[in-house]
């Protein structure tokens, strides 16, 4: 079988070449380029120095290396729609948007047909499951970095294309087979942020592409602040506000047109529902039994009550329970089981 791993220059991707080449495919290394600045050294963001330890993996492996600069199309398929969210007053995911969009899903198909390769490996924390007859993906064995979450928007077709070697190892055991095998990367740490962000924050990075946008914060129908920019804040934050009441308050709403951050008690963030575009099916609704919705990352999946179809395509969907926080831009994940099923965007 050949198999190219999508390769970042991190432990992660590292072991998952390992791992593969040991069991006796045809390994290829793949990494893409999306940009040539060079960032602070204690981070990891897809720079020239982890295209350079991606390369020394695969020299010491003994398999051959490729990049792939993709930065023109990272920002046009990546950058430039995390920059128009934010615009709207939402806050996107941009790592589940790439997932689909450049260097999963889209790869996968890219290399099948240019490299005639069988599967695409990554690096993900994540399973590829036999569920109700189907290939789906499923949350990995190290729960607390599992990604299968960020996965949700990638189109069916392309999961029979996708390997996840290290599903069913915690992160502990990937540190240590790297040591083991002597590789370079070992100890290497883990990237915490967005890569194109280069280590700023988001309210940062937007502000040096479309400049200040001054307004102010409401609450309870009065001012009682102003800001430099809507596009700082997401829904349910507390911190950074820069709004003193006496008492802790939250970002509950944004109008981008009017410039007009709203804030509000805590109680205020709770929704038993939301409305869905883009509803994206790993298992055709007519199979779902029993569902949970994840609304972010973090956040504890819950019951689904009901999912009706709205005229425009959309959906509205009902939980059992109020969720805090619900986000207009990210992504709300369905799972069976730790079987992801659907992904959508959050419309409201």
């Amino acid at each position: 079988m050949r198999v190219a791993v999508g390769m970042s220059g991190g432990v992660d991707s590292s072991v998952s070449a390992l791992i593969l080449k040991e069991k006796g495919y045809e390994v290829i290394g793949i990494t893409l380029r999306f940009h040539k600045e060079v960032c602070d050294e204690t981070r990891v963001c897809c720079s020239p120095k982890d295209v350079q330890d991606a390369a020394m993996v695969s020299q010491r492996l003994g398999i051959p290396h490729l990049t792939i600069d993709w930065e023109k199309l990272f920002e046009e398929r990546v950058i430039n729609p995390f920059i128009k969210e934010h615009m709207e007053g939402k806050t996107p995911n941009p790592c589940a948007v790439c997932n689909r969009e450049v260097k999963t899903g889209f790869l996968a198909r890219y290399l099948r047909q240019v490299a005639f390769i069988d599967k695409l490996a990554t690096g993900h924390y994540a399973k590829i499951v036999e569920y109700k007859g189907r290939k789906l993906i499923a949350r990995a064995k190290d729960l607390k970095r599992d990604q299968s979450y960020f996965m949700a928007l990638l189109k069916e077709e392309d999961i029979e294309l996708l390997e996840f070697p290290l599903g069913d190892l915690t992160k502990e055991e990937v540190r240590a087979i790297a040591s083991r095998h002597g590789l370079e990367v070992a100890q290497k740490p883990d990237s915490q942020d967005v890569c194109f962000l280069m280590g700023k924050d988001v309210g940062t990075f937007l502000m040096h592409k479309v400049g200040k946008r001054e307004g102010v914060f409401i609450y309870k129908g009065k001012v009682v602040g102003k800001h430099n920019g809507f596009y700082k804040y997401t829904i349910g934050q507390r911190k950074g506000l820069g709004v003193a009441l006496g008492k802790p308050i939250y970002v509950l709403d944004i109008d981008p047109e009017k410039n007009i951050v709203y804030l509000g008690d805590e109680g205020e963030l709770y929704r038993d529902w939301l409305i869905l575009r883009d509803l994206n099916l790993h298992l055709p609704l007519s199979m779902w039994d029993k569902p949970k919705a994840q609304v972010r990352y973090r956040n504890q999946p819950v019951g689904v009550k009901d999912i009706k179809k709205l005229e425009d395509g959309k959906y509205k969907i009902f939980f059992e329970e109020k969720v805090r926080g619900i986000t207009p831009g990210q992504v709300c994940a369905f799972y069976e089981e730790n079987v992801l099923i659907a992904g959508g965007i959050i419309e409201e």
